[in-house]
């Protein structure tokens, strides 16, 4: 959490934390708003998951993003591999979602939760909210969350901002989150039945996934596709910035998975 600061810390647009990271090793994983303590803390370690949801104040705006990852993930573990790539299924499930104008977030919150449930698996917490351009991280009144009635009560609107977090978690053993911010824009559609605009995402965060922990035997075309478009996108974005062993690092998080390796 200190380091995440102290990076964040070199750019000159930077005002402080978004909110205190979640900075969570193995079982303290698992809990959903964990807060390292020095003293009680766990030692980050090689036989477990790493969960860091972090976000930053910035005068252009406001971040919050989440990556779960494992330091040695060729031993993770078919369970932990399995679960994880649930979650990215999960994640990808909304940011792909195309619906019509007059949806709300508490309508949409099962499309996410579609892939883990269909595995027995899933998550005690909302799958989006909103997200204030510097000003509050977690700002409504929209949101994603069938645990919350009243993210039924707004309809998503284009240029809202919103979380996009599905996750799972066991008790006692790891957790696992995948979050991007993301923005409602308009959608292309052959038709529009009703005469109704329709709307979908699009991800304004650029982290890469840890793609060694992906199960490719649970991933369809469609979603190994999107993964190679969003890591080529990371790549795109970020590479310019980069040099040396960051670079070095980057190209090959970025790297294809399936038959576009």
């Amino acid at each position: 959490a200190e380091v995440l600061e102290s990076f964040r810390k070199c750019d000159e647009g930077y005002v402080g934390p978004s909110f205190e990271t979640i900075s969570a090793y193995g079982p303290n994983g698992a809990i959903i708003h964990y807060t390292a303590e020095r003293g009680s803390c766990a030692t980050l370690g090689i036989s477990s998951l790493f969960l860091c949801d972090s976000g930053g104040q910035y005068v252009c705006g406001t971040t919050d993003v989440t990556r779960t990852i494992h330091l040695r993930p060729a031993d993770a573990g078919a369970h932990v591999r399995a679960c994880w790539t649930r979650v990215l299924q999960a994640h990808i499930a909304v940011d792909t979602l195309v619906f019509p104008a007059g949806t709300t977030g508490y309508q949409l919150d099962a499309v996410a939760r579609a892939p883990l449930w269909r595995a027995g698996l899933d998550y005690r917490h909302g799958t989006g909210h909103g997200v204030g351009a510097f000003l509050n991280v977690h700002e409504g009144p929209h949101g994603m969350s069938l645990t919350r009635i009243a993210t039924n009560a707004v309809a998503l609107q284009e240029g809202m901002t919103l979380s996009n977090e599905p996750g799972y978690y066991e008790e006692g053993s790891f957790g696992i989150r995948l979050e991007n911010v993301m923005a409602v824009r308009k959608a292309s559609t052959e038709h529009a039945f009703g005469g109704k605009q329709y709307l979908g995402f699009e991800h304004l965060t650029v982290v890469p996934f840890q793609r060694e922990l992906l199960d490719l035997a649970l991933l369809s075309a469609a979603e190994v596709s999107w993964i190679n478009r969003y890591h080529a996108e990371c790549l795109s974005k970020l590479a310019p910035m980069l040099c040396g062993d960051d670079l070095a690092w980057l190209t090959r998080a970025c790297m294809p998975i399936g038959d576009g390796a």
